[in-house]
């Protein structure tokens, strides 16, 4: 019996060891994505201030973004499906881009160029025409489409949104008081 114990407690050893050995991996595996994303947002963040005297971002609350839905309850002690598994998709490509974190390294190169950084409303900013002003849910029919539902103006839904930003930017930065 006593034999049984030792080999048992050489195979719980061994098995520690290798766990401890593949923790370390992870961890290091980790850290490498981490910097990797570091250096990325880095990178980028240099290239828009060396390119730009303004850069205009949507206001997001990248917090209220990534919760998690709310239950909702059928009345009958069970519960209504509510998403949360396509949302847990979404928040995790969220917390991955890091955008809080991007916007903190933008701010502060562009603090130190001199350049100004203006975050802007973002609502209706991919649904308000470029050419009329329209603003309508109708004008964005698919999530690459815009169709001025007023004018008949057609863009990428991106394009649209990115230029009212811009737009909306260059506004803000006129209404500060030099």
């Amino acid at each position: 019996k006593l034999e049984a114990a030792q080999q048992a407690l050489a195979r719980s050893k061994r098995g520690s060891k290798r766990r401890r050995k593949a923790v370390e991996r992870v961890a290091t595996l980790h850290r490498t994505v981490r910097r990797q994303r570091l250096d990325h947002a880095h990178k980028t963040a240099l290239g828009l201030v060396r390119d730009n005297d303004l850069i205009a971002h949507e206001d997001l609350k990248i917090r209220n973004m990534s919760k998690a839905p709310e239950p909702r309850p059928n009345g009958d002690g069970t519960y209504a499906p509510n998403g949360a598994a396509a949302k847990a998709g979404l928040n995790r490509s969220i917390a991955d881009a890091g955008w809080g974190v991007f916007l903190a390294i933008l701010a502060a190169k562009a603090e130190g160029a001199g350049r100004e950084v203006i975050a802007v409303d973002p609502r209706n900013t991919s649904r308000t025409c470029p050419e009329c002003g329209h603003v309508a849910k109708e004008n964005r029919p698919t999530q690459e489409k815009f169709h001025c539902q007023a004018c008949g103006h057609t863009a990428h839904a991106d394009v649209v949104g990115a230029s009212n930003v811009l737009r909306a930017g260059l506004a803000r930065r006129q209404a500060q008081p030099a």
